[in-house]
């Protein structure tokens, strides 16, 4: 549950919002953002996951400053940690209104992967692009703030 006032929340964005999500999987981009290729690597997911009769990854998503990190909800185990400079574009689906996706740069191989959730609910998702949002703007403003003396 989330506050009402919770956009305006800085306090827990520093330490990390968790959100329990279902991994939906990860399909290669071409380019670090836009909605249409978003759009597109997110129905090639979906597709893909509704193919598979397998169970879906419970996951817990961290957003914080730093980036994304993400622990298997039953074992806590550390699945990835990205940071938010790896991190070009997040998105809620129009059409696929509960899923929840990110474009990052991967570490190893240096291509870009979508990677989906599927939330429990629409405000949900909502509420992971919106916090991406603010922790892509809080780490700007630590960042300059780091560099404001120099």
């Amino acid at each position: 549950e989330l506050p009402e006032n919770w956009a305006d929340m800085q306090e827990p964005l520093l330490e990390g919002m968790c959100f329990t999500l279902k991994y939906l999987g990860m399909t290669l981009v071409e380019k670090p953002k836009g909605e249409d290729m978003a759009a597109a690597a997110i129905r090639r997911i979906v597709a893909t996951a509704r193919v598979g009769a397998r169970k879906f990854q419970k996951v817990i998503l961290t957003v914080s400053p730093r980036g994304i990190s993400l622990q298997d909800a039953d074992t806590k185990e550390m699945v990835e940690n990205i940071s938010i400079y790896r991190i070009s574009y997040c998105t809620t689906d129009k059409l696929q209104n509960k899923v929840f996706a990110y474009i990052a740069q991967s570490q190893e191989s240096g291509a870009l992967e979508c990677h989906a959730f599927l939330s429990p609910k629409k405000k949900i998702a909502q509420a992971v692009t919106l916090t991406v949002a603010q922790a892509f703007q809080m780490a700007l403003d630590l960042w300059e703030a780091a560099h404001a003396g120099r």
